[in-house]
């Protein structure tokens, strides 16, 4: 048993879960009794079908229909519409993985339950069986609408990190050189209008807005330089390699 010493939220109780725990399967479930243990047993047999990832899946969910139904379906049409990894219940908590697919993984803000998303992106494969759902009897949940926005922002931490955090340049320097042509644009058509229509530079905003938008898109691009240097300075200081390997094959081991 693992006794925080004060309250730090779901998601740090499941990163404890997994920082502790020994076994080669891993599956969290929330101690308010809504969800049944003898589903663990239907994970387990998806499990042994060759999938790395098995989410519970709620489908007679017995919450209130406003205040926890809605939002969740919401939060999750958009976390499937934007990840690519299509469930329908990423808020249950009754889930089995693979001790493998978890390696690495460091959760913050409210990020447990994008674990599938986390395993689907490094090569894992996910799937979700429906699990039973008891109407809840012990205390009273936090969550309610505010969870949407949440969700919208952890999400797009989540994105930027699968598709930039190894060449964060691409999305600083795309940004930044798509602001520069805006300024190209902009100083243009401010001459064409001084050449040909005789109107003066000052009686438009479009020096102003040259100036504005090219100096952005220097700094993006000066950000995205900073940030390569940081990305790399934290791999190579840390040891860590830029690729997962699920298995090798005719390499030697030590000593033989």
């Amino acid at each position: 048993m693992v006794n925080f010493r004060r309250n730090f939220g779901q998601t740090a109780a499941m990163m404890a879960g997994i920082d502790f725990a020994s076994g080669d399967i891993i599956i969290p479930m929330d101690g308010d009794l809504q969800n049944d243990p003898a589903d663990i047993a239907k994970l387990l047999a998806k499990l042994d079908e060759g999938f790395d990832v098995v989410s519970g899946w709620r489908k007679d969910r017995k919450d209130h229909a406003i205040r926890r139904n809605l939002p969740s379906r919401i939060a999750n049409g958009l976390i499937s519409r934007i990840s690519g990894v299509h469930l329908h219940d990423y808020g249950c908590s009754l889930k089995a993985y693979r001790r493998e697919v978890l390696k690495g993984v460091k959760l913050y803000g409210e990020m447990h339950r994008f674990i599938p998303i986390y395993a689907s992106w490094e090569g894992g494969k996910v799937t979700e069986v429906p699990v039973t759902h008891h109407p809840r009897i012990h205390g009273e949940s936090k969550y309610g609408i505010e969870r949407v926005f949440k969700v919208v922002l952890d999400l797009i931490v989540v994105k930027f990190l699968a598709r930039y955090a190894n060449k964060p340049i691409y999305l600083f320097g795309g940004f930044g050189f798509a602001m520069m042509g805006l300024a190209v644009l902009a100083g243009l058509y401010a001459i064409y209008l001084k050449l040909f229509e005789g109107v003066s530079f000052i009686l438009t905003p479009l020096p102003l807005l040259f100036a504005m938008l090219f100096m952005t898109g220097g700094m993006s691009v000066l950000m995205g330089l900073l940030a390569e240097i940081i990305m790399r300075t934290y791999y190579e200081s840390q040891g860590k390699d830029v690729y997962l390997v699920r298995s090798t094959a005719n390499f030697k081991t030590d000593g033989a």
